[in-house]
């Protein structure tokens, strides 16, 4: 989203993820992300982690994509969600995100022959145009929407 600052990508990481465990049964107390977002991040990795340590068996039910042991639904849609906003947080603060060339390679690999079902889907903004010889990581952040060049003013 265009206008969203680093906090507002906080707040979604944090709001969606507990939202989304509610289809496992999962009910984890909200967080006030803008009264101090640091602590709220800490606090939610605290129980995402809990989570993992101990899936215990927990199935999440979600109508876009069927049952999921909890543990692997996280992995699948969480932690991907959370290392593609890693980009948006560094570009933000100024600094040259790494998200490893080969990570970069699968997921575009992944993503391009189900590119019409993101793109209807709103959670990706249209393809940004990139030269043919971008590096992998600027090729997936320009097919979800980004601009590899963005800087932010100041």
């Amino acid at each position: 989203v265009a206008e969203w600052t680093a906090l507002d990508i906080v707040k979604h990481l944090v709001e969606w993820s507990r939202g989304f465990l509610k289809g496992a049964g999962i009910e984890l107390p909200a967080l006030d992300v803008e009264a101090d977002p640091g602590a709220a991040w800490k606090r939610h990795v605290t129980d995402i982690q809990a989570i993992l340590d101990d899936p215990a068996g927990r199935v999440l039910s979600n109508p876009h994509i069927g049952d999921k042991p909890v543990d692997e639904a996280i992995d699948q849609f969480y932690t991907a969600d959370v290392w593609m906003h890693s980009w948006d947080l560094a570009k933000a603060l100024g600094r040259e995100p790494d998200l490893d060339q080969e990570r970069c390679a699968t997921a575009l690999a992944a993503m391009e022959p189900v590119e019409q079902m993101l793109r209807d889907s709103g959670q990706f903004g249209p393809a940004v145009p990139v030269a043919p010889d971008a590096s992998v990581q600027d090729k997936l952040m320009a097919f979800i929407g980004r601009d590899p060049a963005w800087r932010p003013e100041g």
